[in-house]
């Protein structure tokens, strides 16, 4: 693999062409594809872009340079040449699942918007992460190609004087189940085909012309948040959560600002409002399980899904936590890599007071083993690793990783009487010497090394 990477790197640097270059042979290899497909209407709404780094023009989706087991790139084709068919008009009229999208680029400007499939059913599933575990990468795609993303620019506090398609966004936001929508766009939508690893799939999208949505039947509880604007955003998070509200429709709802003391409300880029409910939640359920008795065996989870191998450990001692990542070459965080990397990042029993390097990810598998030790009523040393394979072709969201660990925590655990039994079972499951993991790690580090005062009366 590493000669692979070698040898495509040099071929790069000797034939790289300029920018202009690259994008015309980004769309001429894509467009010869979609040619063959017989397809007019998808080759007029698909445009190709490639950053300047790109292996993706020189390989074709054919060569595997960058060492994935399978192109992303013609995955993605592959569904745009099934669901553009389907937008070839400027009124898109489906059901949403219910969806929306605020864009974070431009901040505090931004785009804010529906998302809708061409489709009158049920289109729950088109997203609904917490269904989604265990389905292909190829579903997960489908799902989202199929989304149109409608496009209208507000300010992020200035939400309610941003008129009607403002505001039957945030009711679509607030619905319990699909609606449906009428989406008239400016133009028909076009999809956008990144040759980036960093991009997750997404379907076409156009500015928005007017917008009509259905009736929309909101969930009572998260309507009972809603109209309460004397509840902080915090507290409103919190008590659908304790009520059994779905992570994704909490993070929906905090996305179009439906939360929170009136004069302080606004809108959250999707991609922050995740993270942000993940950690809201989290940081509660820890205070809850530094109150709890320690567990008193080592325990290790496992779940192994998209080609993501996780090994969850848990040691006897009171709470701290850690969320390690090991990224092979040719993977969304290490695609130009001639060697694995490891990202991680740790707290102690007094928390964070710094974004996590890792990102979102950290906070999604905190929450997903706090839950855990909740319903325990246990604490723990908890030490997340992680695996990504090269079959993990491309990111598919924050979501993957929350789930993973639920789906790991719902497992029997493998029980240990020491440290190093749960940690040579842990190198049999994974590929990358444990010593890697070891340097890398600060908690077990500190568990194998730092000897406590208890040891000197033991």
């Amino acid at each position: 693999l590493q000669k692979t990477y070698e040898s495509a790197t040099s071929i790069l640097k000797m034939s790289m062409p300029s920018s202009s270059t690259l994008q015309n042979a980004a769309g001429n290899w894509l467009m010869d594809i979609i040619k063959r497909s017989g397809n007019s209407a998808v080759e007029e709404n698909i445009v190709a872009r490639a950053p300047k780094s790109s292996l993706c023009v020189l390989c074709k989706g054919s060569r595997f340079l960058c060492g994935k087991a399978r192109c992303p790139i013609m995955v993605k084709v592959n569904y745009y040449l099934k669901s553009v068919p389907l937008m070839a008009s400027e009124d898109i009229n489906g059901a949403s699942p219910p969806s929306v999208f605020i864009g974070r680029i431009g901040y505090p400007y931004v785009y804010v918007g529906p998302l809708v499939p061409p489709i009158h059913e049920d289109t729950s599933l088109y997203d609904l992460p917490e269904q989604w575990f265990g389905r292909s990468i190829d579903e997960i795609v489908g799902f989202r190609s199929m989304l149109i993303r409608g496009k209208h620019r507000v300010h992020v506090e200035k939400f309610e004087q941003a008129g009607k398609i403002a505001e039957q966004t945030r009711e679509l936001a607030l619905a319990e189940n699909s609606v449906d929508v009428e989406l008239n766009l400016t133009k028909k939508p076009r999809g956008f085909i990144f040759m980036d690893d960093d991009v997750q799939p997404f379907g076409p999208s156009a500015s928005i012309r007017d917008l009509r949505v259905g009736n929309a039947r909101f969930d009572s509880r998260i309507e009972k948040a809603y109209y309460d604007t004397d509840l902080r955003a915090t507290d409103a998070v919190l008590e659908l959560y304790r009520r059994g509200v779905m992570v994704t429709k909490i993070q929906r709802a905090f996305s179009v600002g439906a939360f929170g003391v009136e004069k302080n409300r606004r809108l959250v880029p999707t991609r922050w409002s995740i993270t942000a409910v993940d950690d809201i939640i989290s940081k509660t359920l820890v205070e809850q399980v530094k109150t709890f008795p320690e567990i008193s065996e080592y325990r290790v989870y496992e779940s192994v899904y998209l080609d993501n191998v996780f090994e969850i450990l848990m040691i006897p001692d009171a709470w701290s936590y850690e969320s390690m990542e090991a990224w092979y070459p040719g993977t969304v965080w290490n695609p130009h890599g001639s060697s694995t990397l490891i990202f991680s990042d740790w707290e102690g029993g007094n928390g964070r007071t710094t974004y996590a390097q890792i990102g979102g990810c950290y906070y999604a598998a905190r929450l997903a083993v706090c839950e855990q030790l909740v319903k325990e009523r246990r604490q723990a040393t908890v030490i997340v690793l992680r695996e990504a394979r090269p079959g993990y072709i491309m990111p598919v969201g924050v979501w993957q990783v929350r789930e993973n660990v639920r789906n790991a925590m719902r497992q029997a655990p493998r029980l240990f009487k020491s440290l190093n039994e749960a940690l040579q079972f842990i190198s049999g499951r994974f590929e990358i010497p444990l010593q890697r993991w070891i340097m890398q790690s600060e908690l077990l580090k500190k568990a194998l090394f730092q000897k406590k005062l208890s040891d000197f009366f033991s």
